[in-house]
Parts: C-alpha cells; structure tokens; sequence
C-alpha cells in the first residue's frame, strides 16, 4: 500500500495549507489547529463506530462507557455475552447483532493497516450494520488514512452548507463528488468542517 497517512499534527498543517489553496474558503474553518482524532484500531474502535451510529454523539459516549466498563469491548466477551448483557449496556436490537456479528467474522485487523483504502471500505461495509459512515470513520480515525470523506455524516453536511455557503445541505451524492476536489486530504478537510460545526453550533457532531 503507497497511501499518505496522518500520524501527527505536521500531517494536519501540511494537510490545511494544501487545502487553504485548493478552497480558499476553508481559511476560515482553519483558523485554529485542528484536532488530531486519531484513535486505536481494531474491534473495540470498530464497535465503538457501531455504537455512535445514528444517535447523538453524547449518547454514544454514555453507552461506549457502559460498554467498557462492562468490559465488552473485547471480541471473545462480545462472543460469550448474552442479549441482556449488551442491552443493559445500551445496545438496540439491531447493534446487538451487529456487535455478534463483528465478533464472528474474523477480520484480520492487523492486515488491513496495510491494505488500499477501498478494499478496507468494501472489506468492513460487507458485515452486517457497517455502511460507508463507519467504514469511512473507522479509516479516517483508527488508520489514519489522509484522503477519506465521510459525506453522508449530518454534521460534516450542515458544516458545509454554512462555511461554504450552499443553499441546502448537499446530499450524500453530491456531496461525495464535491469533496473528490479535496483530494489528497479529504481527511483534513473532514476534520475543519466538523471543527467549524462545533465552533458555530456549540455542539460537537464527531465523537
């Protein structure tokens, strides 16, 4: 694999600078550093990204707590809990399947460090209850991976209606297309946008 990847904050401000030029307008969303995310990879940041899906990112961090505290954050104990374990944790129905489903289909994490971005993609959206969202959160975050956008994510939408001045919200087609001009840091512009919503909504929309 010849991919960039982001390991540090040289890698952002490389990142910002490129973009100020590509899209002046992101200048103002690059005002302040942006903020590194990075995160472990493997099951439990592959959960984790299961656990947010389609709830607030406060709920999502009340219910990884609960996960973690439970110590279910492991594949084998995922594998042995019962239905009541992981609902006490917080899991809906479907997340519960989900999760079991994670923790039967034996990927091999550590290969996909070194595997091309799309196969990753195509590699984790193929299981149960993972789409593009938290495939593409996962690569961006866990791999570090510098060119990744996530265009269906609400607030990386509401974010570039406001900074770039849209109409509307531009829909996950549209959207993907429009970013394909942030290329080779789809990543760091990803990363302005949800600084910038957090600065103008008050509210985070990445946990």
């Amino acid at each position: 694999m010849d991919e960039r990847t982001i390991e540090g904050p040289a890698c952002l401000e490389e990142g910002a600078a490129w973009l100020r030029g590509a899209e002046p307008r992101f200048a103002v969303a690059l005002e302040a550093p942006l903020p590194l995310r990075l995160r472990p990879d493997g099951f439990g940041a592959l959960l984790s990204a299961i656990v947010s899906q389609q709830v607030s990112t406060a709920s999502a961090a009340a219910i990884w707590g609960r996960v973690t505290a439970a110590e279910l954050d492991r594949v084998e104990a995922v594998a042995q809990a019962s239905d009541d374990d992981l609902r006490a944790c917080g899991l809906s129905r479907p997340k519960q399947r989900y999760a079991r489903a994670l923790a039967e289909a034996g990927i091999d994490f550590d290969a996909l460090r070194t595997r091309p971005t799309q196969e990753v993609l195509e590699t984790l959206t193929a299981l149960p209850g993972i789409g593009a969202w938290t495939a593409e959160i996962y690569a961006m975050f866990s791999l570090g991976r510098a060119d990744v956008f996530a265009p269906g994510d609400l607030a990386l939408q509401e974010a570039a209606r406001l900074l770039l001045d849209l109409p509307e919200r531009p829909k996950e087609r549209q959207f993907r297309e429009m970013a394909e001009a942030w290329s080779p840091w789809r990543s760091v512009a990803a990363r302005a946008l949800w600084a910038y919503y957090a600065r103008v909504k008050r509210r985070e929309g990445i946990r």
